[in-house]
C-alpha cells in the first residue's frame, strides 16, 4: 500500500533552517509528482511546492526563493530544505502523491518557528 512518511520537523528560531524529508513507498516514486503542503491553525491547507518527474518545479509566493523542493529517486525521497525561516511558517507540514486520481497524505510534521 501508499505510505508517506514525513520527518525533520521542530522548533527553529526566526531565521533558521530545517529539512525536511518525506520517504515514499508502494509505487514508483520516479514517475510522479511530488507536493509538500502545510496548515497552520485555522487557516486552510496551503500548497508549499511541487515537483514533477521530470525535477521542474514550482512554489507559492511566500515561500519562493527561501525552500527548495527535491527528490532523491533512489531513496524515493522527497526533500524540503527551509531557509530564513519566519514565524509565519510555523505549520503542519505534509508531503502528498496523486494516484490514479486519489489523493495520498502523509502524517505530517510539526514546524514551529519561534524566538
Amino acid at each position: 500500500q501508499v505510505q508517506l512518511v514525513e520527518s525533520g520537523g521542530g522548533l527553529v528560531q526566526p531565521g533558521g533552517s530545517l529539512r525536511l524529508s518525506c520517504t515514499a513507498s508502494g509505487f514508483t516514486f520516479s514517475s510522479y509528482a511530488m507536493r509538500w503542503y502545510r496548515q497552520a491553525p485555522g487557516k486552510e491547507r496551503e500548497l508549499v511546492a511541487l515537483i514533477n518527474s521530470a525535477d521542474s518545479t514550482a512554489y507559492a509566493d511566500s515561500v519562493r526563493g527561501r525552500f527548495t523542493i527535491s527528490r532523491d529517486n533512489s531513496k524515493s525521497t522527497l526533500l524540503l530544505q527551509m531557509n530564513s525561516l519566519k514565524p509565519e511558517d510555523t505549520a503542519v507540514y505534509s508531503c502528498n502523491v496523486i494516484l490514479r486520481a486519489r489523493n495520498y497524505w502523509g502524517q505530517g510534521t510539526q514546524v514551529t518557528v519561534s524566538s
